[in-house]
């Protein structure tokens, strides 16, 4: 069963994973208002509770940061929960979630749930 609380928008983009002395080259998978879904290789060491920096490319000049923590680890796939994103990354992802939602009021309804902090 499939208790998500956001809608996410399956993408098909680069991205990467920061950490201190280790970065992973990645796929996305899915984004949300709430965070992201990424597959990368199977060498991928990620700690619980650790906030890593991530870089989404949608294109050559249109990136997406956020400070995420990984939520969970299933082999070449990682949920994360983003802690942070700054201004202009915000505005891209909700352009590309209104872009792809198609209805307003489904992205209405995930910001308002993401403000109540559900």
């Amino acid at each position: 069963m499939d208790n998500r609380r956001f809608h996410r928008v399956v993408h098909d983009a680069r991205a990467t994973v920061f950490s201190p002395g280790r970065d992973w080259p990645c796929q996305l998978h899915d984004l949300s208002l709430k965070g992201c879904l990424l597959e990368a290789g199977a060498d991928w060491q990620l700690e619980p509770g650790q906030t890593y920096r991530i870089s989404i490319w949608l294109a050559r000049d249109i990136e997406i940061g956020m400070d995420a923590r990984p939520v969970y680890q299933n082999g070449r796939y990682a949920g994360f929960q983003c802690v942070s994103i700054d201004l202009e990354s915000a505005t891209e992802l909700r352009r590309l979630l209104e872009l792809n939602l198609g209805d307003p009021s489904l992205l209405e309804r995930d910001i308002q749930t993401l403000l109540r902090g559900v």
